[in-house]
């Protein structure tokens, strides 16, 4: 069975990408955000769940109305915190029943909230992404095309870099100064070398 590997880290920083660089070495990984997004519209206990608190506007012709559900949670951390507690769980089991059919020597799960929603407890060990959180913001605001003011209120509904960085096992330096490549490949060795334990 594969070890399990979390990769986390704050909006911006670089995780996806990373995980990239995992696939492309042949180590399958699961993308928690992309997840949640499929379930929301497919799990039907979860879709019931949901338009149960947020409202029949929830859903259009049963698909999840996500600029609602958006403005929705974005200005309430009470609704995100709900709509949270409901996908968390169900997310958590979907991504367990794919790590179980994994059959190279690890697999990753790609997710921002691995402490704040206790997966760390389902996984082996924990890698951090790190970047400055600088260069974060930029590349959020880029990459989702939203202002400075837009990421630094996602920023606050997730833990602070310092304190998640510190409950990881391994740390992958996202910062445009050190290669991002020679990190991953050493940290890929060193997984291989646990996963044969």
């Amino acid at each position: 069975m594969a070890l399990k590997i979390g990769l986390t880290g704050g909006i911006g920083s670089g995780k996806t990408t990373i995980a990239g660089i995992f696939e492309v070495l042949g180590i399958p990984v699961y993308y928690a955000d992309e997840a949640a997004k499929r379930l929301m519209n497919e799990d039907p206990g979860l879709k019931e769940k949901i338009r149960i608190y947020f409202g029949p506007d929830a859903y259009t012709d049963g698909v999840l109305n996500k600029s609602y559900i958006s403005q929705q949670v974005f200005q309430d951390k009470e609704k995100l915190n709900v709509l949270n507690s409901l996908v968390h769980p169900v997310s958590i089991r979907d991504a367990n029943e794919w790590m179980e059919k994994q059959t190279t020597p690890y697999a990753v799960k790609e997710a921002a909230l691995i402490f704040e929603s206790g997966v760390e407890k389902y996984l082996d060990y924990v890698i951090g992404v790190s970047a400055p959180e600088s260069l974060r913001i930029q590349r959020a605001m880029k990459r989702d095309s939203i202002s400075r003011e837009q990421v630094l209120e996602r920023v606050k509904n997730q833990m602070e870099e310092d304190a998640k960085l510190k409950l990881c096992d391994f740390i992958i330096y996202n910062d445009e100064a050190q290669p991002v490549l020679t990190q991953v490949l050493e940290l890929h060795h060193k997984l291989l070398q646990l996963a044969k334990k």
